[in-house]
C-alpha cells in the first residue's frame, strides 16, 4: 500500500510553481534578446505554448505519454481527459504524491519544451504558424519521446537511459528541433545595418535569473519527494550553473579577449542544460566538471560551429540547448555514481565499465534522428496549410505591429527599419 506524504506533496508543489515560472521567464529572456519590434510576438509564443499545451495535456497528452504502455512506444487513452487521475498516488511513477500533481509536474516540462524552440525562428515566423507547431509538434514529438524515456515500459526507460530531468526529452529534443526549424524556415532578413540582439540586456539577465532559480525545481522535482537525492539535484544544479558560467567567460577571454554579460548568463543556461540529466546521479565535483565544459563546448558551437554551418538559430537554441544537452546526457553515462542514487548505476569512471555511456550515446542519437525528422516533416506540412514565413515587409515593420498590432515601446518612436 502507498500513502499520501504532507511533506513530500509540499516539495512537488512548490518544484511544480518552479518549473511553471521558467516560462515566463524564458519569455523575459527571449524578449530582450531580439530587436525591439520584435519583443511582443517571441514573448507571446512562450504565453502561447503555456496555453496550448495544458490543453493537449489534459485532453491526451498525458495519458499517451504516461499511460499504460504500448509496444514500449507510445502510453494508452486510459487517462484520456485525466479520466483515474486523481488524487490517490500513483505507485508506478510517485508513490506519495496525488497522481494529478505528478500531473501538474511533468506538465509544465512539455510547456516549456515547445517554447524552447521558438528562439531558433524568432523574428521571422509568423503566429498561426507556431500555433500549428505548438500542437503537431508537442503529439507527435515530445509525447513520444516522455514515454520512450519517463514512461512505464518506454523502450529507452526499459534499456537504461538515465535522464532525471530532461536531457533527451526537453534539451536534445528542443535544440535539434530549433536546428531544423531554423534551416526550413530560412534565415532572417537583414534590413541595413542593424545590430540583432540583444536589444534589453537587463531583461535577458533577470530572465535568466528566472530561469536558473526555477531550475532548482527543474530538476530537483525529479526526485519525487522531499529526500536526499532532491538535495543532490538542487546542489548539482548551484555549482554547475557557477562552473558554466566561468567556462564560457574563460573561452571567450582566449578567444575573443573580453568577457561579455550576454555570455555570462549564456554560460550560465548552457551549464543548467547539461546538468539536467545528471543532477540526481553524479557527485558535486562531477557537476563542477559538466558545468564547466558545458559553458567552454557550448561558447564554441555558438560562436564558431554556427557560423561554420551558416544556419541563423536566431537565439542559439542548438548551441546552448542542443549541445549543452547532448553532453550532459553524454556526461551522466560518465559520472553516474549509485552509492547517491540507488535509482541509478554506477557510469564509466565509477567502475559501470563503457556501456552506461554507449546506452546514453544511442539516446541522444536516437533523440536527434526522431525529433530532427519529425520537425521536418512537421514544418513542412505546416507550410502547405499557411506560410511559415513572415514577409519581408512584415519582418521590416516588427512581427509585433504585423502579428499581433501592438508595440512594445510606444512612446519611443524611434527608427522602425534600421537600428531596432
Amino acid at each position: 500500500m502507498t500513502a499520501l506524504n504532507t511533506g513530500d506533496i509540499s516539495f512537488l508543489v512548490i518544484c511544480t510553481l518552479l518549473v511553471f515560472l521558467m516560462t515566463p521567464g524564458l519569455a523575459l529572456f527571449y524578449g530582450g534578446m531580439v530587436r525591439k519590434r520584435n519583443v511582443l510576438s517571441i514573448m507571446m509564443q512562450s504565453y502561447a505554448a503555456m496555453g496550448v499545451v495544458t490543453v493537449i495535456w489534459v485532453l491526451f497528452g498525458y495519458s499517451l505519454a504516461f499511460g499504460p504502455d504500448h509496444g514500449h512506444i507510445i502510453g494508452g487513452l486510459d487517462w484520456i481527459g485525466l479520466r483515474g487521475v486523481g488524487l490517490s498516488p500513483n505507485p508506478d511513477y510517485a508513490p506519495t504524491i496525488p497522481h494529478l500533481l505528478f500531473f501538474l509536474f511533468q506538465l509544465m516540462f512539455a510547456i516549456i519544451t515547445p517554447a524552447v524552440i521558438s528562439g531558433a525562428t524568432a523574428e521571422r515566423l509568423r503566429f498561426t504558424a507556431f500555433l500549428l507547431f505548438i500542437i503537431l509538434w508537442s503529439t507527435f514529438v515530445y509525447i513520444p519521446l516522455a514515454h520512450w524515456v519517463w514512461g512505464v515500459g518506454g523502450w529507452m526507460r526499459n534499456l537504461g537511459v538515465l535522464d532525471f530531468a530532461g536531457g533527451t526529452v526537453v534539451e536534445v529534443a528542443s535544440g535539434v528541433s530549433g536546428l531544423v526549424a531554423a534551416f526550413v524556415v530560412g534565415k532572417r532578413l537583414k534590413v541595413g545595418y542593424e545590430w540583432n540582439i540583444p536589444h534589453h540586456m537587463p531583461n535577458v539577465l533577470f530572465g535568466g535569473g528566472l530561469l536558473w532559480f526555477g531550475w532548482f525545481g527543474f530538476n530537483s522535482g525529479g526526485a519525487m519527494g522531499a529526500n536526499g537525492v532532491a538535495v543532490l539535484a538542487l546542489a548539482t544544479t548551484q555549482i554547475a550553473g557557477a562552473t558554466g558560467m566561468i567556462g564560457w567567460a574563460l573561452v571567450e577571454w582566449l578567444h575573443r579577449r573580453q568577457i561579455t554579460v550576454f555570455g555570462a548568463v549564456s554560460g550560465i543556461i548552457s551549464a543548467l542544460v547539461a546538468i539536467t540529466p545528471a543532477a540526481g546521479y553524479v557527485s558535486t565535483v562531477s557537476a563542477l566538471l559538466i558545468g564547466f565544459i558545458a559553458g567552454g563546448v557550448c561558447y564554441l558551437a555558438v560562436s564558431i560551429l554556427k557560423a561554420k554551418l551558416g544556419y541563423d538559430d536566431a537565439l542559439d537554441v542548438f548551441g546552448i540547448h542542443g549541445i549543452g544537452g547532448t553532453w550532459g546526457t553524454i556526461a551522466t553515462g560518465i559520472f553516474a555514481d549509485l552509492s547517491l542514487n540507488p535509482q541509478g548505476k554506477n557510469g564509466w569512471i565509477n567502475g559501470g565499465g563503457f556501456e552506461p555511456v554507449l546506452i546514453q550515446l544511442l539516446a541522444v542519437l536516437a533523440t536527434y534522428i526522431f525529433a530532427g525528422m519529425m520537425t521536418f516533416l512537421i514544418l513542412k506540412g505546416i507550410a502547405l496549410i499557411t506560410p511559415l514565413r513572415a514577409s519581408d515587409d512584415e519582418q521590416v515593420n516588427g512581427l509585433d505591429l504585423t502579428q499581433h498590432r501592438e508595440k512594445a515601446y510606444p512612446d519611443f518612436e524611434l527608427s522602425e527599419n534600421v537600428y531596432i
